[in-house]
């Protein structure tokens, strides 16, 4: 008999319990040794993007300091409320920068990249929590068919996508299945991911035409085909749940924009699409009863990759340049 092997699962609880005892005494003699805060051993030594932001956002919430935990609560409720853009950047920049520099007791001007570094990471941490924040609201934005606004997106997916090829007869019709909605009112669709999952789709077609186009001729294919509208309000949730549950801040962290606005959410979404889409055909799927067990094998595979710090989620030439 072979001695049982611990869980993966557990090695890394044993590991954190051990990292987590010792980190006070670890950080006491690094901070000896090197003379720089935690903070500036991270901003000076790790690469820019996913390492070191996330780095910096552990140490600031693992943080005892009684005016960096205010900190993490003042910005917290600023991104969480209506509240002017470029104030909210302002106030990030100002209140982290400023917070850090007087606890650490670090002088910028001997430190002179410290504040840039540092800043950059805070703009990034806070930015996800913002961006988070505002696709909440879309998701949690029921479609309204009393609504005007919701009603032109709705005819502008249809007309974007085959709006040359044939006129809806009326708003209620079967005609909706033609682009992959399950019956004749696409409303009821929209339920789980609100108007969010519509304005997925509208981005995707008003952005990359082209490309929607072929994914939607993929989609009526006769063997291999799905429904395109449901597959992507289904990539709407997976991209929704990735970002909520902060898996996605890799990608988001490795972003090059300085500012992260929903429109970057909807090319993370693009970039799901098109990407489940290629997964699809290379599998040759049986019927549309495969799609469960597909997607639940394309989410692991963009999981994996989202657990490398390194990846950043670049569009495909081939949906850039259409």
């Amino acid at each position: 008999m072979y001695p049982p092997v611990a869980e993966p699962k557990m090695i890394f609880r044993v590991f954190s319990f051990f990292y987590f005892l010792t980190r006070p005494l670890l950080k006491w003699f690094l901070h000896r040794f090197t003379n720089l805060c935690e903070l500036q051993r991270i901003c000076y030594g790790c690469p820019p993007g996913a390492t070191r932001t996330k780095k910096v956002q552990l140490s600031l919430e693992l943080s005892k300091r009684v005016p960096i935990k205010k900190l993490l609560h003042i910005l917290n409720e600023l991104v969480s409320n209506d509240v002017d853009e470029s104030f909210l950047r302002r106030e990030i920049q100002t209140r982290a920068v400023g917070t850090v520099l007087q606890v650490k007791k670090i002088n910028p001007k001997v430190h002179i990249d410290f504040p840039r570094s540092f800043g950059s990471c805070a703009e990034k941490i806070w930015g996800y929590k913002r961006l988070y924040f505002m696709v909440e609201r879309l998701r949690a934005t029921q479609y309204d068919s009393e609504e005007p606004e919701h009603e032109a997106k709705l005819l502008s997916l249809w007309n974007l996508l085959v709006g040359d090829e044939m006129q809806l007869s009326g708003r209620i019709t079967d005609q909706w299945q033609h682009i992959g909605f399950q019956g004749d009112d696409p409303m009821t669709d929209f339920r789980g991911m609100g108007i969010l999952g519509l304005d997925n789709l509208l981005y995707l077609t008003q952005n990359y035409n082209g490309t929607a186009r072929h994914l939607l001729s993929h989609s009526h294919h006769p063997k291999h085909g799905y429904f395109f509208a449901i597959v992507g309000i289904n990539l709407t949730s997976m991209a929704y749940h990735l970002l909520k549950s902060g898996v996605a801040r890799t990608h988001f962290y490795n972003h090059p924009a300085h500012h992260l606005t929903v429109d970057t959410f909807h090319q993370f979404y693009c970039y799901l699409f098109y990407e489940f889409d290629r997964y699809w055909v290379e599998c040759k799927p049986k019927s549309i009863m495969d799609f469960n067990w597909i997607q639940r094998r394309f989410e692991e595979n963009i999981l994996k990759l989202l657990a490398q710090d390194g990846c950043f989620f670049k569009m495909n030439l081939s949906v850039e340049d259409i």
